[in-house]
């Protein structure tokens, strides 16, 4: 099952990169002059409209580095990285999400874990597209964990939420290209995970019940 997973993750991220660029640059382009338009004087009482529709390019932009991000012949910049400095390093970004929201990140960090090959930036996707979902997932003042830890073989990165747990009747299709329960999702988030840890020879693997779900990334040492 994993392996037909990541072989249409593959598939779908090779659409998207022969593709990726005709589309990004017109995007680009009308990005560049709706910025230029607002900027004029006549046109500042629409500047709400302006920031509307640069948003929504800015959000389609995302959503095609996602699917680019899907092959599993994208290279990784692997270097010598401590998992708790990345976590370290996005954690305020994560803060303010949590706190736009209502809601608590906590860390747990193993601060004797050691130093593992990682691409930083992929990583810090990985751990925000998992944040993200478990604070979605929680209600009102919930609380999420991030934890670190190891043992001889692996170091753990662990992402706990406190929500109602994933639904018996979908699990099976958690991480699979376009599955979404949100209205607004792509549902390349999750897929997102699976292909960075692929790249990473890392597995994720979750738990779930009534009292909340933790993702569970695993890195060889």
């Amino acid at each position: 099952m994993e392996i037909q997973r990541l072989d249409k993750l593959d598939l779908i991220g090779k659409m998207a990169a022969g593709i990726g660029h005709e589309i990004r640059n017109p995007l680009t382009t009308v990005r560049g002059y709706l910025q230029f338009i607002s900027s004029k004087e006549h046109f500042k009482e629409y500047a709400d409209k302006f920031n509307l529709m640069i948003s929504e390019l800015d959000r389609s932009n995302m959503i095609i580095s996602e699917f680019l991000a899907l092959s599993k012949n994208k290279v990784s910049r692997l270097e010598l990285n401590d998992l708790n400095v990345i976590v370290l390093a996005i954690y305020p970004l994560l803060e303010v999400d949590a706190l736009s929201e209502n809601k608590i990140i906590n860390l747990e960090l193993d601060r004797s874990i050691p130093t593992i090959n990682l691409d930083e930036s992929e990583i810090r996707q990985l751990i925000i597209n998992l944040v993200r979902n478990g604070l979605e997932a929680m209600p009102y003042k919930g609380v999420l964990t991030i934890k670190t830890r190891h043992d001889n073989q692996h170091v753990m990165l662990v992402i706990q939420d406190c929500g109602s747990g994933i639904p018996q009747n979908i699990i099976d299709q958690i991480g699979t290209p376009f599955f979404t329960t949100k209205d607004n999702g792509t549902g390349l988030g999750l897929s997102v995970c699976y292909s960075i840890a692929a790249r990473h020879k890392a597995l994720i693997d979750f738990k779930t019940d009534k009292s909340g779900t933790a993702f569970t990334v695993s890195f060889n040492i």
